[in-house]
């Protein structure tokens, strides 16, 4: 499979983007799967941010996007979701892309896409994910959900570089 072609960010979706980035670090140094996100309202206020804790918490649905997902949609109506932006330090996979359907979040920016993090990941069978992109399942939406990425893609790696053990 060919590598998708890294998008270019303006300076707001880069700034988020990296605030997600950040918090992929955050998981890894915590000792989970290097995966940050952040979700933020179209004026602009951070509305959650997460990272992955399934380590820490022994959840394996516990990636970043369903986390910062279980914390806005008690707090913020499906209206206002529906014009924020989740911002995920990678390609967000089947689970997290469902959670994004169900909150009504309008908007996904990602970094590192799923084909080169499945280059890190290796062939081992528990690091292997659902080949299915979360473009094919925001398609099957019947509400739009923009999906802008790969972006940023060598900062998006580096939380992944020697993490991930073949």
């Amino acid at each position: 499979m060919s590598l998708p072609t890294e998008i270019t960010l303006d300076e707001r979706d880069g700034a988020y983007l990296r605030q997600a980035i950040t918090w992929s670090a955050t998981g890894r140094a915590r000792g989970n799967r290097p995966f940050g996100a952040v979700i933020v309202s179209d004026q602009g206020e951070v509305l959650a941010e997460a990272w992955c804790n399934t380590s820490e918490t022994g959840d394996c649905t516990g990636h970043a996007e369903t986390n910062a997902v279980r914390m806005v949609s008690p707090r913020v109506d499906r209206e206002t979701l529906t014009r924020a932006t989740l911002y995920s330090s990678a390609e967000p996979c089947v689970m997290c892309a469902g959670a994004i359907f169900w909150s009504n979040i309008g908007r996904v920016v990602y970094g590192i896409d799923a084909v080169r993090l499945r280059v890190f990941r290796g062939e081992r069978a528990e690091q292997r994910d659902a080949e299915l992109s979360c473009r094919d399942v925001f398609a099957a939406s019947p509400h739009p959900i923009e999906c802008i990425g790969p972006a940023l893609i060598e900062e998006a790696s580096a939380p992944h570089s020697g993490f991930w053990k073949s």
